[in-house]
C-alpha cells in the first residue's frame, strides 16, 4: 500500500486538483505531465510586457461549497474586515482577519468583482441576459419587441416536442424571434456550424434552467432588493452577478496550487507531450511522453492514471489500439479551437450613457452579435482585475475568435491577425485604429469539445475506457464534456474519493454537472 504512483496527464484545473487531493488524502504520489510551460490549461494567465491575459475569461463562483472552500485555501477572498460574513448555500461563513486578503498588501487574494456582460448588436449595447427594460425596448423598437413577445408566447403554448438540436432548445425557452435576434449568430460563430446541427445537450449543460420567464423573475427580485451572496445558489449560471477573481488572473491560483503540490512531494514535469499509453489485462500500465524541445522520450509506470488530454488523442495513443468501432468514434470527435488577440489601446470609442466620454465601460465580456465581423467576444481585462494592466491609463482588451485548427484565421501570421482584429473593432465603432498601441496573439487548440460529429456515439467510448479500472478521465477535454472550471475540479475530487475508498466505479465522476445543484442537497 506504500509508494503508489498516479500519472496525471495535464496540469489544468482537473489535473492539478487531482494531484493535490491525492497528496492530502492518500498515500499516492502524483506525477503530472504537462505539454506546455504553463499551469492551469485554458485557465492559465499569460503575461505580455507586464499585461496579463486571461484566456477565455474565468469567473470564480460555484454552487459547490467544496470547491469554494478549496479555492479559499490558496487565495482567501478580499474582505473589508474581521467581521465580514460570506453567505452561500443557505449558510454563512465568517471570514476572519487571518483568512481575508487585502490586495494592497498581498497578491494572494481573490477580488470580489461585479459581473457585467452585454451584447453588442446594431452597434448598440444590450443587457446580457436580455432584460425587458425601457432601454431594451427603445433600442429594439416597439415592433420588434412585440414580435419577440408573441413569439415567446407561441413557444410557451406550443413548444417543439422532443427537442433534438440546439436551435429547438433555444426556441422552446426564448421563442424563435429572440433566438434569431440574440442567440443564433453568436452561437454559430462559436461552433462554426448551424445551431440545428448541434445537440440540444449542449444547451442543457451550459444554459441549464435559464429561460425568459426566469430572467424576468430574476429582474423582479433585483427590483425588490433580494440579497445576493457570493455563491448565489439560486441563480442560474448566466445570471450570476458577483464573482471572485484572483488578483493576478486565474493562472495565479493554479501556479499557487502547483507550488503546494511540489512542496508536498508531488512532481510536475512541463514540456512533456504524451505519445503512448500502454495497457494490459484491463489496466493501464505505463505512459510514454516526449519532451517537446528535444524529442527525448521517458516512460512513466503507475498504479493509477488520470487523463485530461483530449479523448481523441488518448485513444490514438493507446497500445494495443482500441477496437475499430471505438477508434472510429474517437477519430471523428470534433473540437473548436480558439485564439485571443490582445490589444493595448489608449482608449475605447464606446462609452456608457450619462457618463463622461473618456470613462471606461464596466463590462467584463461583450458578446459581439454583429454578423459583419468574425469577432465573437471581447474582454476588457481592466474590469476583471486592474492588476492585470501595467499602465492604468491604457485599456487592455482581448478579442476572442473561434476557429478550427488549420483554417484561415488559425494560420494567419500574428502581425496580420493584429491588423485584422484592429480593423474589425474599428468597423463596428468600438475603437479607433490610431488608438491601438500594441498587440499580441495567443492560440489554444481543442478549447471546446463539440457536441456534433460523432458525439452521439460517445457512450461507446465511455464503455471502453471505463473498462480500465485504474484509468480516470476528468476535466473538460478528458471527458469531452463542456465543463466549467468548478465542474472539472469536482470530477477530479470525486475520482480521488473513489481511490481513497477503494471504489472502481466511474458513474459518480461522469455524473458531475448533470444536475443543476451538482448533487448537493438544497
Amino acid at each position: 500500500m506504500k509508494n503508489r504512483v498516479a500519472v496525471i496527464i495535464g496540469a489544468g484545473p482537473a489535473g492539478l486538483t487531482a494531484a493535490y487531493e491525492l497528496l492530502k488524502r492518500t498515500d499516492v504520489k502524483p506525477i503530472v505531465l504537462e505539454r506546455s510551460e504553463y499551469m492551469g490549461g485554458i485557465a492559465r494567465t499569460v503575461s505580455y510586457k507586464g499585461n496579463r491575459i486571461d484566456i477565455g475569461g474565468h469567473r470564480f463562483f460555484s454552487k459547490s461549497d467544496r470547491v469554494m472552500n478549496w479555492w479559499f485555501q490558496f487565495l482567501p477572498p478580499q474582505t473589508s474586515g474581521a467581521d465580514t460574513v460570506i453567505a452561500h448555500h443557505g449558510q454563512t461563513r465568517a471570514v476572519n482577519g487571518q483568512e481575508s486578503g487585502n490586495p494592497e498588501e498581498t497578491d494572494l487574494v481573490m477580488l470580489v468583482r461585479q459581473r457585467r456582460s452585454r451584447v453588442y448588436f446594431l452597434r448598440r449595447f444590450f443587457d446580457y441576459p436580455i432584460s425587458l427594460s425601457k432601454d431594451t425596448v427603445r433600442k429594439l423598437g416597439i415592433a420588434r419587441t412585440m414580435k419577440i413577445g408573441f413569439s415567446y408566447m407561441r413557444a410557451v403554448l406550443r413548444p417543439i416536442a422532443n427537442e433534438q438540436n440546439l436551435e429547438q432548445f433555444f426556441i422552446n425557452r426564448f421563442g424563435r424571434e429572440l433566438y434569431q435576434t440574440f442567440f443564433q449568430a453568436y452561437t454559430e460563430k462559436v461552433w462554426g456550424i448551424p445551431c440545428d446541427k448541434i445537440s440540444a445537450e449542449w444547451g442543457a449543460q451550459r444554459v441549464k434552467g435559464l429561460s425568459l420567464t426566469k430572467a424576468i423573475a430574476h429582474q423582479l427580485r433585483k427590483l425588490l432588493g433580494k440579497r445576493q451572496d457570493l455563491a448565489q445558489k439560486d441563480s442560474e449560471t448566466s445570471l450570476i452577478e458577483q464573482f471572485l477573481y484572483p488578483k493576478l488572473g486565474p493562472g495565479q491560483l493554479w501556479e499557487e496550487v502547483a507550488r503546494h503540490i511540489k512542496e508536498m512531494g508531488g512532481e510536475i514535469l512541463t514540456g512533456y507531450l504524451v505519445s503512448r499509453i500502454e495497457h494490459s489485462d484491463g489496466r493501464i500500465t505505463a505512459v510514454e511522453a516526449r519532451r517537446a524541445d528535444t524529442g527525448e522520450g521517458r516512460k512513466f509506470d503507475g498504479d493509477f492514471f488520470f487523463s485530461t488530454m483530449p479523448v481523441k488523442d488518448l485513444l490514438q495513443a493507446m497500445v494495443p489500439a482500441p477496437p475499430e468501432r471505438v477508434r472510429e468514434v474517437g477519430d471523428n470527435l470534433i473540437y473548436r479551437d480558439f485564439l485571443t488577440v490582445g490589444l493595448l489601446c489608449k482608449q475605447l470609442k464606446v462609452h456608457d450613457d450619462h457618463v463622461a466620454a473618456n470613462s471606461l465601460i464596466k463590462d467584463n465580456w461583450i458578446y459581439i452579435q454583429e454578423p459583419d465581423v468574425k469577432l465573437g467576444r471581447l474582454q476588457i481585462f481592466n474590469n476583471w482585475s486592474p492588476y492585470l494592466v501595467a499602465d492604468q491609463s491604457t485599456v487592455w482588451i482581448g478579442l476572442e475568435y473561434f476557429c478550427f485548427e488549420g483554417d484561415e484565421l488559425w494560420r494567419m501570421p500574428d502581425d496580420e491577425l493584429i491588423r485584422f482584429a484592429t480593423k474589425e473593432l474599428a468597423k463596428i465603432d468600438i475603437v479607433e485604429e490610431a488608438k491601438v498601441l500594441d498587440g499580441t496573439v495567443l492560440r489554444m487548440d481543442k478549447t471546446y469539445p463539440a457536441y456534433f460529429g460523432s458525439y452521439d456515439r460517445f457512450p461507446e467510448i465511455r464503455s471502453y475506457v471505463d473498462g480500465f479500472g485504474n484509468l480516470f478521465l476528468v476535466g473538460r477535454n478528458g471527458m469531452h464534456k463542456y465543463n466549467n472550471q468548478d465542474h472539472s475540479m469536482l470530477t477530479a475530487m470525486v475520482a480521488v474519493d473513489n481511490i481513497a475508498s477503494g471504489s472502481l466505479d466511474k458513474e459518480n465522476v461522469w455524473s458531475v454537472n448533470t444536475e443543476q445543484e451538482y448533487h448537493e442537497e438544497k
